[in-house]
């Protein structure tokens, strides 16, 4: 039998609640960066020069116009088309700001190691987590809802956990890590707090799995149902090995899996494992409302993964990825509430005789969509070579 989980490993001195995407998120967004008082870390996969885009940044060039220190990293090719001026308005500001890896200007041609982290650190003592890019896409605007999504706000020792994360990536040296760290003081958090939280991180190149680890040990350990959001649902082997082995056991999993995606192919490919999934006994659910661009994950009503992490061989294998793992009751409880409401009032049950009704063009579009995929992946990890960890 699955043992169970321990939190020796974990942060204790905590507060969390899940955020919804959309104004929810970024209402938090700006409170965060208007509480802060020393230091601002952002990291993003995606920054656009969109509406959202430019009031999160007017709320940055504010925080450092009153002596923040700010510091913005986004994803080289994914936040390409931000203007120069854009760019150097940030910088006169006072905003450091940097480039994750520019495609034709990176040190290493790793086509597939993109910066997927979506996180932001004030002071060390209070975050956001989740999987929200800065755009409109991400944002509720008039007559334009956001995808649907989540997020982790966090106060406490998992904060400054996530600052020395976000500090080692600035930095371009242990010593200079080293130092900006302890250019802080280390935060005092009441004992009274008591959520178990820690950070996972993927960065294969830099020999780190933890968040493949946590989903691995969330089918090991479950015992009663596992629920899974997430937008680009395509496991590799070792994932479809455990999903495999917790039915076994009589483990109930349930999916809840994009209706409509913005990335089409990755949708058709999905759909080429549902037989098999089915097959299994595994519930499979689609969210027909708007693009699912989710990534959250819960057991048993005691353990909730939010973060960047799709459950994929792209986050297992190339992309920079950073989950938080909850072990808590009660934020379990509600997490698990919420998906099975979402799972009840607004998602379509796939069943095996809705698969038979596909036609032949549709099965061969599948097919060919998950083979692309696979040579896609290989394409992304074909000159991948393994670092010394920092």
């Amino acid at each position: 039998m699955p043992t169970a989980q321990t939190t020796s490993d974990y942060t204790h001195r905590n507060r969390v609640a899940l955020i919804h995407g959309g104004r929810e998120y970024f209402d938090a967004v700006v409170q965060l960066i208007r509480r802060a008082t020393t230091h601002i870390h952002l990291q993003t996969y995606i920054y656009d020069e969109d509406e959202t885009g430019k009031m999160v940044a007017d709320e940055l060039i504010a925080a450092a116009l009153r002596g923040v220190k700010v510091y913005v990293i986004v994803d080289g090719y994914a936040s390409s088309n931000l203007s120069d001026a854009f760019i150097q308005h940030l910088e006169f500001s006072g905003i450091h700001f940097r480039y994750f890896e520019p495609v034709l200007r990176s040190r290493h041609f790793y086509v597939g190691r993109r910066l997927h982290h979506k996180i932001i650190v004030a002071d060390g003592r209070e975050s956001l987590v989740g999987g929200i890019n800065i755009s409109d896409k991400y944002n509720d605007l008039p007559d334009d809802p956001a995808w649907l999504d989540w997020a982790m706000w966090a106060e406490g020792e998992v904060s400054y956990e996530l600052f020395k994360v976000c500090v080692g990536f600035w930095c371009r040296s242990r010593k200079a890590t080293r130092a900006m760290i302890t250019a802080y003081p280390t935060p005092i958090f009441p004992s009274t707090w008591n959520c178990a939280v820690k950070v996972r991180r993927n960065d294969w190149v830099r020999r780190k799995n933890q968040i493949s680890r946590s989903y691995i040990e969330m089918f090991d350990r479950a015992e009663e149902h596992i629920i899974v959001m997430s937008s680009y649902f395509l496991p590799g082997r070792v994932i479809r090995r455990n999903i495999a082995k917790a039915r076994s056991r009589g483990v109930k999993i349930s999916l809840i899996l994009a209706g409509s995606s913005d990335v089409m192919i990755a949708k058709y490919a999905e759909r080429f494992i549902y037989r098999w999934l089915l097959r299994l006994g595994v519930e499979i659910y689609e969210y027909p409302k708007a693009v699912l661009h989710a990534k959250l994950s819960t057991y048993d009503r005691v353990w909730v993964t939010v973060g960047s992490y799709n459950v994929n061989d792209i986050s297992a294998y190339a992309s920079i990825e950073l989950n938080l793992d909850v072990m808590d009751d009660a934020f379990a409880i509600q997490a698990d509430g919420w998906l099975q409401r979402i799972i009840e009032e607004d998602c379509d049950a796939i069943t095996t005789a809705q698969l038979q009704k596909y036609n032949t063009l549709t099965r061969f579009l599948q097919w060919w969509s998950y083979e692309i995929y696979r040579a896609l992946f290989f394409l992304f990890t074909f000159y991948f070579r393994q670092e010394k960890e920092n």
